[in-house]
């Protein structure tokens, strides 16, 4: 991606859009800003692949002012079925979570933000949440994980590490499906996550 495009992706809102390395799944989000709050509506279309039927995916997210996940609802489609999920944070930090099965109640740790996987788009959350596109830190997180063409929810732990954009070395990232380093523009959102995706 050359530096123009970069530049062209920093006027909100934008369209961003991310293809698989493999070339099999393509996720294209609408993304609003306004400081810390993000409103994000996108979708994923995934072929089939060893490890997953075909699948495609919509989601709507809206954050709090700190860029916190307030609400996120999904539907995914497979061939033999639709299904939605619905999380909601409330103000105790007590996540509801609405499935096919009924509603469920849980603090995830003290999370406040969620990742869905296969998505680089939701990566963007606690890097921007936690200023780790401007500033050199270290953190380990809980989250609320979301796994793909599933849907269902459980805990999860991600690791971040970043050595301060003067670096230009990237953001290191630990996840219960990846050790990798990953590359982000200067608003926090993903450039390239090795074996995930790039933004086209």
């Amino acid at each position: 991606m050359s530096s123009d495009d970069v530049a062209t992706a920093s006027a909100w809102p934008a369209i961003l859009t991310w293809r698989s390395h493999d070339d099999t799944r393509i996720e294209s989000t609408r993304v609003q800003l306004s400081g810390n709050r993000i409103k994000a509506h996108g979708r994923i279309a995934a072929a089939a692949t060893a490890a997953h039927p075909a699948f495609s995916a919509s989601y709507d997210l809206v954050t709090d002012d700190n860029g916190a996940t307030n609400r996120l609802s999904l539907t995914v489609s497979v061939a033999e079925r639709d299904r939605q999920l619905s999380i909601s944070r409330d103000e105790e930090n007590m996540w509801l979570i609405t499935d096919h099965e009924g509603q469920s109640r849980d603090s995830y740790e003290g999370a406040v933000d969620v990742d869905v996987v296969l998505s680089p788009f939701f990566n963007a959350l606690p890097i921007r949440r936690v200023g780790l596109h401007r500033n050199a830190d270290s953190v380990t997180l809980p989250l609320v994980y979301v796994n793909l063409p599933e849907l269902t929810v459980g805990p999860a732990t991600i690791s971040y590490s970043s050595p301060g954009p003067e670096s230009g070395g990237g953001i290191k990232l630990v996840s219960p499906v990846a050790d990798t380093t990953i590359v982000v523009d200067d608003d926090g959102f993903i450039l390239d996550y090795p074996g995930l995706a790039e933004r086209i």
